[in-house]
């Protein structure tokens, strides 16, 4: 696969009840994200700012939810959050970075929040 040429996933499934986005791949590969995780680090740049480390930290998305998705082309897919945000574009090379560096980014964002003395509130997930 080229870097250039990122996979398309094969179906994109929202999971309300317990908030994640599944993205399905031609070759069985299945990354779940959840919307606080999408939401927090949208491709905005209203979260993600206009540069190298202008990013805005978001603060109480737990419960936030998808309301809608919608295909851009053939290379992205938009999602409106119920806290009205509709601005960052997935592509599909950003979805395929976000799973493949969840840990961190998820490590660094709690980090982030902790510092500033921000303490989450989750609602349990569904079952």
């Amino acid at each position: 696969m080229s870097q250039d040429l990122p996979v398309k996933p094969s179906e994109l499934k929202l999971r309300r009840r317990s908030r994640l986005l599944e993205v399905r791949y031609p070759d069985g590969r299945v990354d779940q994200l959840t919307f606080e995780y999408l939401r927090t680090h949208s491709p905005s740049a209203e979260v993600q700012g206009h540069g190298p480390g202008q990013d805005v930290l978001q603060i109480a998305k737990e419960n936030v939810q998808v309301i809608g998705l919608e295909p851009v082309g053939q290379y992205a897919v938009r999602l409106t959050f119920d806290d009205g945000h509709d601005t960052g574009l997935y592509t599909w090379k950003v979805l395929r970075e976000l799973a493949d560096h969840y840990e961190q980014n998820w490590a660094r964002y709690l980090k982030r929040l902790d510092q500033i003395g921000y303490q989450r509130k989750p609602v349990p997930a569904a079952t």
